[in-house]
């Protein structure tokens, strides 16, 4: 099952994705991680559909990822007495702390934070941002709005707020179940939605207590004003391309998406690119143009993976939609612009030696024509910094953590194989020249790169480059 492109692929699962088999012909179109979204599942959907992927796991020997995506704070306006009404612009409209059954004049808001929070000036989106709202008069419980653009409005349509900076958590009592409920059934990523701040996801570390990595997924303008710091903490970001469109003006999110590419690569983290991918497929068994010119994009900026969402959890046409995004990231790597602009965006390495090594590795790897980068790594340390150099040679990680090795498959580029951890450096040598022969990343008589932490087993120690060649006995591990 050795993939013929970098990038990776997220897909997500759902009504029409939920049995083992449709998982397996996922797995063999181009899924490396599988999302599953607490938004619509259960804790005990949840438990089902990980054992479900844990044996077509084993049936393959491959490791492969599973992502639990938290709901978050969903804000939302109260019932309205008489059906829906309709907002004008110009008018008047005030959302307050009053239970009764909204009109034409107000409606109750059932969040007493937003109501403190809350500015005059700041804009209130409400239906995923189809009515826009001013606030002219704010106290603790109401606020007085303008209607700037009007429209339709019915009972429990979203709230968002661009310009609030809310006093609250990014994970609400749910989510806290969700989280502690995914972490005992040994899932590897969690995506925490609503992140404003650093603190965010700090407490959700807190929670995990390393039982999982953290994933920011970033769709609030209050994020963007803190990405330094919520990059810092997380192990991973989601640019939730969908949610930052409504809060955010569209024009401005191509651009962030490239800055927060950018951003995580030189950190040396996994990011991904999300929403409305391949939105078409959801109906229709081939994409826009314009959707493959996005995943494309996504493709050449070097992010690490690419996520489909109801294209493969409830549309006609799941297993083409994998498929699809697989053709595109294996044409995209294939052009000679590819390798221009990803080269082109390196960052300097790191002053440590870790990233020295694996910046080296890279280069001689390059240089010398050598067949693979080979990373023994313990922790996924390794692998993390030399995929972080985007290399032209396959990136293979051996690791003898099944957990590590999960998790990388959410990496640019590295190939995993989780294995008895070496005994020795001669033995790490020489089963690394068999992995890659067996896995046709070598032929025997080529030359593997390896990197390694001495001592064997030491997390995040890489110190040591060695260059061999794969012999013609290297046949098995």
């Amino acid at each position: 099952m050795r993939r013929l492109r970098r990038i990776k692929i997220f897909a997500t699962l759902g009504p029409v994705s939920s049995d083992s088999a449709m998982i397996r012909k996922l797995f063999e179109a181009g899924a490396d991680v599988f999302r599953i979204n607490m938004s619509h599942t259960s804790h005990d959907k949840m438990r089902e559909l990980i054992k479900t992927i844990r044996n077509v796991e084993s049936s393959y020997g491959r490791p492969i990822g599973i992502l639990v995506d938290l709901q978050g704070p969903k804000l939302r306006v109260g019932m309205f007495g008489n059906g829906p009404i309709q907002l004008n612009n110009g008018a008047t409209f005030v959302l307050d702390s009053s239970k009764e059954p909204g009109d034409a004049d107000r409606v109750h808001l059932p969040h007493p934070e937003i109501l403190s929070a809350l500015k005059v000036g700041d804009a209130m989106l409400l239906d995923d941002g189809k009515v826009r709202l001013i606030c002219e008069e704010t106290s603790p419980d109401r606020a007085v709005t303008r209607v700037v653009i009007g429209g339709k409005m019915s009972d429990r349509k979203g709230v968002s707020l661009p310009d609030t900076d809310l006093p609250m958590s990014a994970m609400t009592n749910k989510d806290r179940a969700d989280l502690e409920a995914a972490c005992e059934a040994g899932i590897d990523w969690v995506a925490l939605s609503f992140v404003q701040r650093a603190e965010d996801v700090a407490e959700a570390k807190r929670m995990i207590r390393g039982r999982a990595a953290v994933m920011a997924k970033i769709e609030k303008p209050q994020a963007i004003d803190r990405l330094d710091e919520i990059l810092g903490v997380s192990d991973a970001l989601m640019v939730a391309r969908g949610d930052l469109g409504v809060e955010m003006p569209l024009e401005r999110v191509p651009s962030l998406q490239k800055q927060m590419t950018r951003m995580a690569r030189r950190a040396g983290k996994p990011v991904v690119i999300a929403t409305q991918m391949l939105e078409s497929m959801i109906s229709s068994p081939v994409p826009t143009r314009a959707e493959v010119s996005d995943v494309a994009t996504a493709v050449y900026e070097g992010a690490d993976a690419i996520m489909l969402s109801a294209e493969s959890a409830a549309g006609k046409y799941p297993v083409e939609a994998v498929s699809t995004m697989n053709r595109i990231g294996e044409e995209v790597e294939r052009d000679t612009i590819y390798r221009t602009v990803v080269t082109a965006q390196r960052p300097e390495p790191e002053a440590t030696a870790g990233d020295a090594i694996a910046g080296a590795a890279r280069q001689v790897a390059e240089t010398l024509d050598l067949s693979a980068i080979i990373c023994w790594t313990s922790s996924g340390s390794t692998a993390l910094r030399v995929a972080r150099e985007r290399p032209k040679v396959p990136v293979v990680a051996i690791t003898p953590n099944v957990n590590t090795g999960r998790k990388l498959s959410a990496v640019w580029g590295v190939h995993c194989v989780v294995a008895e951890d070496a005994k020795d450096q001669d033995d790490m040598v020489d089963r690394a020249g068999r992995i890659a022969f067996r896995d046709g990343f070598a032929k025997s008589g080529q030359r593997v790169i390896i990197v390694a932490g001495v001592p064997l087993g030491t997390p995040g120690a890489t110190n040591m480059v060695r260059i061999a060649y794969v012999g013609p006995t290297d046949t098995d591990v």
